[in-house]
């Protein structure tokens, strides 16, 4: 898929789940359940694939882990079998150097774009963030990642995003602040530079369907968020492709507000928010391991597994919201998966 085929995908507006990291009880990495993700997510319907993210654990670049190259590989061949295209996004984060160097890997592997983590710049001043943003992209087209503050981002003013608005190379920017304002600051800088060719994604996961049915309009100029790119449709990922289809271009109606309630609850329960998201990686494991795609919920830090009452909470949203679990669709060809 050539430049302006993934950038046609993107502008579309696809369902773009972030990809776990497979272990066995020794936290070393499971290859086959590894594969048999990627290939739920293809087979579910999503668009792309984001690996190497917060989702798949950033302690996969650990020079004593070493996962990192081996997981964009894995999921790159998964994806060249795949019968159709696919956005194919990996993670970039760490200072410039490191970042540039990321970046790199991912082009020689076949990666359409990065998703640019901020997270190791939490002092910088906005023009050194402009300045590594603007290196980053002079290597592959970049997805901004607006992270919120209390897992690892920081406050992004709209001057910044108003700037970084301005970077050729920049193809979307996933919204993920979990914060309207700044939700708000960063869809506001877009319109005002002027740039229809940069396509928004939702990242707050508190917030899924009511970011689809919202139409932002500054200055005469509306746009909408179209696609996802989201830990939460790690999961789930089958209806989370159809919610999207439900909500393009489509206006609030009590049905879809109430339908967007029932996701952010099962978010909460998944994503541990009564915890400050300490659970929130093992949450997806949960899930995950109850269809039997994962063999357990182990993590590179071992510190990382569900709180206090999480189990609960996974047990109660799955039962609330039946219409939400793909748990049928993933029975039927789990096995055709982990061969």
């Amino acid at each position: 898929m050539n430049n302006s085929d993934f950038r046609s995908m993107l502008q579309h507006g696809i369902a773009i789940p972030a990809h776990p990291l497979a272990l066995d009880a020794q936290r070393r990495l499971d290859e086959r359940r590894q594969r048999a993700l990627a290939r739920y997510y293809i087979a579910a319907g999503a668009g792309g694939i984001a690996v190497g993210v917060h989702t798949t654990q950033f302690a996969i670049r650990d020079p004593k882990i070493g996962l990192f190259r081996p997981v964009l590989e894995l999921a790159r061949e998964e994806m060249d079998r795949a019968a159709k295209p696919l956005v194919r996004i990996g993670g970039i984060c760490g200072t410039t150097k490191q970042a540039v160097s990321e970046a790199e890997l991912l082009r020689s592997l076949g990666y359409h774009a990065g998703l640019l983590s901020l997270g190791a710049l939490r002092d910088a001043a906005e023009d050194e963030m402009i300045a590594h943003c603007r290196a980053v992209a002079g290597v592959l087209p970049v997805v901004g990642f607006y992270l919120q503050p209390g897992v690892g981002g920081r406050v992004l003013r709209h001057s910044f995003w108003r700037r970084f608005a301005e970077i050729e190379n920049v193809v979307a920017i996933k919204i993920a602040p979990f914060n309207r304002y700044q939700t708000i600051d960063v869809v506001r800088a877009v319109i005002e530079a002027g740039r229809d060719d940069i396509t928004l994604y939702t990242g707050n996961d508190d917030n899924i369907v009511a970011d689809f049915l919202t139409p932002f309009c500054f200055n005469g100029q509306e746009r909408r968020i179209v696609g996802g790119l989201l830990g939460h449709w790690s999961v789930w990922t089958q209806r989370a492709v159809e919610l999207l289809e439900k909500c393009r271009n489509a206006d609030a109606t009590p049905e879809l507000l109430r339908l967007g309630i029932e996701v952010t609850d099962s978010n909460a329960a998944f994503f541990d928010a009564a915890n400050a998201f300490h659970g929130s990686i093992a949450g997806l494991h949960e899930i995950l391991r109850r269809q039997g795609l994962l063999e357990g919920l182990w993590c590179l830090d071992p510190r990382e597994s569900l709180s206090p009452g999480q189990l609960e909470e996974i047990d109660r949203v799955h039962a609330a919201y039946p219409h939400l679990n793909d748990d049928d669709f993933v029975t039927q060809h789990r096995d055709e998966w982990l061969r």
